[in-house]
């Protein structure tokens, strides 16, 4: 399948040059033979692969001869894809360095050579050079309407007393696919740590903020979120605030009270969820205060997601974006409890992350998002007349 899918490759190259001639009117492009044999290793094991190769006289503006390179199999390339992204994946689910030689020989056999510890160790250093690549891109022209934010409380001590807590932004696109924004670590989830994260992502060029951020109720990120996006409405997360009431209940009262709540953002309109959202008050204030005015003193922010197309409602009452792909983060971490480097926890994170990104799936109602750009009013879920 190798050999034919690189025969295919340079057939294909060479016909969508095949205009180009010299003054004799032969090919400046055509096939030269095969290199030498050269071992790949795959997910099979080892196998031999003889790479055709081309011609290709044409010279480019430079005055320097122009050359093919394969796409299917780079030069150099002595591991198959797949197994190059299958050595960090081992590594960030918890295998150590040491035991990747037993692993990898129990999933490939006695000939997956070269995949030592040093191999691990050269990687990570790649992963590092990754991560701050992607911590300085760019961020001119991009366009968030959602931002999810959390704070991702980390076993990995770093030799400090308290545990790493890592800031994460993930963000919502005009298209709805879900991206990361930013990941950095910080002093606990303080107002500055998030003012920093967020002045941070504004100055790499992202002027115009969310249309609504979710979160929970850590204050540093709202008391940040309004001085650098002012304009950005705020959504407070359902199952953090149900947890945060639920622990100001006796556990009797515990599954009876989370019904009420669940009525409260389920409802389908905002008068049904005002009306459970007072039949709660009443129900527990004169018992248990505590619960109560937990839950009212963010009642706005509570129900601010009704504002926004129905479709996306799911999407926004709570950060479950963040907290379950990093649950296999946590997995990860609490493998490596011992001592290590603040850049070794963020590029594990980061790594993690990324690799969850690739399965993220498109918000429900995308095509809502540009009307919500364009300043397009929702109410109770629905669009409004202009």
């Amino acid at each position: 399948m190798l050999a034919t899918a690189l025969q295919v490759e340079v057939e294909t190259y060479i016909e969508a040059h095949a205009e180009f001639r010299d003054e004799s009117g032969k090919h400046l492009v055509t096939r030269n033979g095969n290199s030498r044999d050269r071992e790949i290793q795959t997910g099979l094991g080892v196998i031999p692969v003889r790479q055709p190769r081309v011609n290709d006289r044409r010279i480019d503006e430079d005055g320097q001869r122009m050359k093919f390179t394969s796409k299917i199999l780079p030069p150099y390339l002595r591991r198959a894809r797949n197994l190059e992204e299958l050595l960090p994946w081992l590594y960030l689910k918890g295998i150590s360095t040491n035991d990747f030689p037993e692993a990898l020989a129990a999933l490939f056999g006695a000939d997956a050579r070269g995949l030592s510890p040093s191999t691990i160790v050269r990687l990570k250093q790649v992963w590092e050079v990754e991560y701050a690549t992607w911590s300085k891109r760019s961020l001119k022209g991009k366009r968030y309407v959602y931002f999810w934010a959390d704070g991702i409380y980390l076993d990995v001590r770093l030799g400090q007393e308290e545990r790493q807590c890592v800031l994460v932004v993930m963000g919502a696109t005009a298209d709805g696919k879900k991206e990361l924004v930013a990941i950095q670590d910080g002093v606990r989830e303080s107002e500055q740590a998030w003012r920093e994260v967020l002045l941070d992502i504004k100055q790499r060029g992202l002027a115009v903020g969310p249309e609504l951020a979710v979160g929970d109720g850590a204050l540093g990120f709202w008391k940040a979120l309004a001085k650098v996006y002012p304009k950005t409405r705020v959504q407070r997360c359902w199952v953090h605030k149900t947890a945060n009431i639920l622990n100001c209940l006796p556990k009797g009262q515990q599954p009876h009270a989370k019904e009420k709540l669940h009525d409260i953002w389920m409802a389908p309109t905002t008068a049904a969820a005002s009306k459970a959202f007072d039949a709660f008050v009443e129900t527990y204030s004169a018992k248990y205060p505590k619960a109560v005015e937990c839950a009212a003193k963010d009642r706005e922010e509570l129900l601010a997601f009704y504002d926004f197309p129905a479709e996306h409602w799911r999407h926004l009452r709570t950060t479950n974006p963040i907290e379950s792909t990093f649950a296999t983060v946590r997995l990860r971490t609490n493998k490596t409890r011992g001592a290590g480097s603040r850049i070794a926890a963020l590029t594990m994170v980061f790594k993690l992350a990324k690799s969850a990104e690739k399965h993220w799936r498109v918000l429900n109602g995308s095509q809502l998002l540009k009307k919500l750009i364009t300043g397009v009013q929702f109410r109770d879920g629905a669009e409004l007349a202009a």
